[in-house]
């Protein structure tokens, strides 16, 4: 039974999570490192109280991690893969025994609706049971030899350790997809996560433990550091790391990838989304509607997949524009731990300042705001991270919108003419996160799809843009990135591929007919 806001005894949760009013701030999986580093304070954008503080790790902790996360991979690869998977089914064990609790510590530190938390960690769950079944088909391919008498094939290996940077919005389902496929790949994982949510990252380290130390694993296979981004760009020039996985922004995510490119290292980047949703003449609207609101002001707007541009045809764009300024009227904002609430808080206060600067931007640039934005105040708004979502009518080539920003504002664009135009102006950004269109139409939804269509990783028929299944691959194009987690083969990129010769015969031809005697 989920309890109330008012119900939920925060203390108790923290309790049953393992963290303390003061945190070390690095593990090894097993054991705490007694840091001392600077204090990081967790402060909830919820009530604004403190939950919690932790002393941030140093560059002697980072190595401590390191060194330990080495000799790991050197016992943990030897482990055969079905065990491992075992080995995450009893994570996701552990993950349906504390949901209720690391999913309030979710929705309480991070700010996101007591729902989108809960979901969040049956994110994990999900994970864990994909990455089950995919640790008895880690496949390779096998292909006929142009010599007689040989045979060839490929096979995967572990890379050896994955860094993991991970952003506030999700602070633990992104960390889980990429440790749950890690590790059925043999790999151990090095995670840095967000500044701004570390305590979510302690409880994810204790819960992992008491796993690991049940069935004897390796020291070293889940590690954790929390400090600075100067520990971050540590991680990525480290050439012991051979993969780096970086969710955030693009700015952030351009640093990383440069960083790792230059020791020619693997990255694998989640950057910014800049998503439309396009709606044509046929949309059925009152089937369409609440995905259209969910997507712009669920997570107050803090989800790379967050809708941020409505491009609606000409005929029925007043239809569309009056339907959502209604809907708006009827979202509540509030407390996020309380069920009856639509929207949340931003997550600080630096949040609220650039949604703040965002709608500054707009105005200059010439755009109508249609529903009016703002900063509320009062009785349970004493955070001061409570904003309200936003609808501006704009044009596409404004730089505010093809901007992205991590807040509840919703552009209002117009297109005429047929499906063509409107995907040529969800194309024309930066980012290439998720897209979909709303249609009855078949041909327009097949040129939406088609490889003149979307130019985004994730393209969606009569859904929004937000909420991705496990089984597909998670990713996007352009200054999104390129990476791909989660579902479909996104496993092959934390494994190092190779390719095997067997030579069965008594003699050795050469490929491509090639004579070499020696007589």
């Amino acid at each position: 039974m989920i309890q109330t806001s008012q119900e939920i005894d925060m203390q108790e949760v923290l309790s049953k999570l393992g963290i303390d009013k003061v945190n070390n701030g690095a593990s090894t999986g097993l054991d705490w490192i007694n840091t001392n580093g600077s204090i990081i304070e967790s402060y909830s954008p919820v009530d604004g109280k403190l939950i919690a503080s932790v002393k941030s790790a140093g560059v002697s902790d980072y190595e401590t991690v390191i060194k330990k996360s080495q000799d790991a991979f050197v016992e943990w690869r030897k482990i055969t893969s079905p065990k491992r998977g075992e080995i995450v089914r009893q994570l996701a064990e552990k993950l349906r025994f504390y949901k209720d609790d690391l999913g309030q510590l979710v929705s309480y530190e991070m700010g996101k609706s007591l729902q989108e938390g809960l979901g969040e960690v049956q994110e994990m769950i999900d994970i864990c049971d994909f990455a089950v079944g995919l640790s008895r088909q880690l496949y390779g391919l096998t292909m006929h030899s142009e010599r007689p008498g040989h045979r060839m094939y490929e096979q995967y290996h572990p890379i050896g350790i994955v860094g993991i940077i991970s952003a506030f919005n999700f602070p633990v389902a992104v960390w889980n997809w990429n440790t749950a496929l890690a590790w059925v790949c043999g790999d151990v994982c090095v995670w840095k996560p967000s500044e701004k949510t570390p305590l979510t990252a302690i409880a994810c380290q204790n819960i992992t433990a008491e796993v690991f130390k049940e069935n004897n694993v390796p020291e070293g296979v889940s590690s954790l550091f929390i400090g600075d981004a100067e520990l971050g760009k540590t991680m990525a020039n480290d050439t012991r790391v051979p993969l780096v996985s970086a969710t955030g922004s693009t700015r952030m995510g351009k640093s990383v990838g440069a960083a790792v490119g230059a020791r020619l290292g693997k990255s694998l980047l989640e950057l910014g989304g800049n998503n439309a949703v396009i709606i044509t003449p046929s949309a059925d609207l009152s089937v369409v509607l609440p995905a259209l609101v969910f997507g712009a002001v669920g997570t107050c707007g803090q989800r790379c997949t967050s809708t941020r541009r409505l491009i609606v045809h000409d005929s029925v764009y007043d239809k569309v524009k009056e339907a959502m300024a209604k809907a708006y009227t009827q979202l509540t904002i509030g407390s996020p731990l309380d069920e009856s609430n639509h929207v949340g808080p931003l997550i600080d206060q630096d949040a609220v300042n650039m949604y703040l600067e965002a709608l500054d931007n707009a105005k200059a640039e010439g755009a109508n705001i249609l529903v009016e934005g703002g900063v509320l105040s009062g009785e349970g708004y004493e955070s001061g991270c409570y904003v309200k979502p936003a609808i501006v009518e704009a044009e596409n080539q404004f730089k505010i919108v093809q901007h992205e920003t991590f807040a509840p504002i919703l552009y209002l664009l117009k297109y005429s003419g047929g499906v063509e135009n409107a995907i040529a102006i969800q194309n024309d950004v930066p980012q290439g996160l998720s897209s979909a269109v709303m249609t009855d139409n078949l041909k327009e939804a097949e040129k939406f799809l088609s490889c003149a269509g979307s130019d985004c990783g994730i393209a969606n028929v009569n859904i929004g843009t937000s909420g991705a299944e496990i089984g597909g691959a998670f990713g996007g194009e352009k200054e999104t990135g390129g990476g791909r987690e989660s579902g479909s083969d996104a496993w092959k990129v934390y494994m190092r591929r190779q390719t095997n010769t067997i030579n069965y015969s008594d003699e050795l031809p050469l490929a491509q007919g090639i004579k070499f005697d020696l007589g």
